[in-house]
This record gives structure tokens, C-alpha cells and sequence, in this order.
């Protein structure tokens, strides 16, 4: 009976933390990055208005000093900064979960 339970309460966290496992799509990703194109090279590590994004998963560090992960990556494009704006309340976690996807390919 014990084990049931116990069985219970991880799916019922895993059903409520759904978004942990969250995975995007680089495909889809790609069209969520034609916004940020005006401002970011997706082939170029060239500064255009933003730094280019070329190879940005390989890098030491980001502009910020952080380490390139997936949760510094999201808390520069949830917050903004240094002129980029915050993209926290513009893109829902399924479009920054298929954005960094696609950053990854760069």
C-alpha cells in the first residue's frame, strides 16, 4: 500500500512539473528567431546590434559573464538587458524551450 502512494505522489509531481521536462524544437525555434534576427547574427559571432549568436552553447561565457546553459540562456531572453528588451511576458515557455533548441544548432 505504501509503495501505491508513493507511486501516486511522483506522477502526480511529475504531472504538475510538466514544464521541467520540456523540450523545444530547433525547427520552431527558428521561426521564434526571426524576431531576434533584426538584432542578432544567426551565422556570425559579428556584433550587429546584439552580439551574434554563432556558436553560443560553445562559448566560455556570455556577454553577462554567465556560462552558456539552458537557464542562464533563458534568464537573458526572460529579462533583457544592455538594449535587448524582456522577452519574459512576449514568449510563452514552449516558444524560449524551441528557441533555445535552435540555438543550439547555431
Amino acid at each position: 500500500m505504501q509503495r501505491i502512494r508513493v507511486i501516486i505522489y511522483v506522477a502526480a509531481l511529475a504531472a504538475g512539473s510538466s514544464s521541467a521536462f520540456a523540450t523545444g524544437t530547433a525547427a520552431k525555434g527558428k521561426e521564434v528567431f526571426d524576431q531576434c534576427s533584426v538584432c542578432h547574427n544567426p551565422d556570425s559571432d559579428e556584433k550587429k546590434i546584439g552580439p551574434g549568436l554563432k556558436g553560443l552553447f560553445k562559448k566560455d561565457k556570455l556577454v553577462n559573464g554567465k556560462k552558456p546553459s539552458d537557464a542562464t540562456v533563458r534568464e537573458k531572453i526572460d529579462e533583457g538587458g544592455n538594449g535587448m528588451p524582456a522577452y519574459k511576458d512576449i514568449l510563452s515557455d514552449q516558444e524560449k524551450d524551441d528557441l533555445i533548441a535552435y540555438l543550439k544548432t547555431l
